[in-house]
C-alpha cells in the first residue's frame, strides 16, 4: 500500500488509531436516525428495521448541511473540492 500512495501525488495517507469512533462521521448519523426515521418504533420483522433505515438515509443522503455537520464534529476537514453533480 506504501509503494502504491507513494507513486501517486495526488493520494494523502492519515494513520488513523484502529479503533476511533470519535473519528469517523458515520457515527454522526446514528443518532440522527434515530431520534428521525426509527423514534419510537416497535419494529414487527427485520424489513421493517430495514426500510425504515433506508429511508431515513435517503432523507439525510440529500442534507449536505447534516453530512457536514457529521464531518465537522469529528474536527478533520476535507482538503480536496467536494464534486459536483453534472
Amino acid at each position: 500500500m506504501r509503494v502504491f500512495i507513494d507513486a501517486h501525488d495526488w493520494i494523502t495517507a492519515y494513520h488513523l488509531p484502529p479503533y476511533a469512533p470519535e473519528l469517523n462521521p458515520v457515527e454522526g448519523i446514528w443518532p440522527i436516525l434515530r431520534r428521525t426515521s426509527q423514534v419510537n418504533t416497535a419494529f414487527t420483522h427485520l424489513d421493517h428495521l430495514i426500510r425504515r433505515l433506508r429511508d431515513g438515509l435517503r432523507q439525510i443522503q440529500y442534507r449536505s448541511d447534516i453530512i457536514d455537520g457529521c464531518l465537522t464534529a469529528t474536527g478533520l476537514t476535507l482538503t480536496t473540492p467536494r464534486l459536483q453533480p453534472q
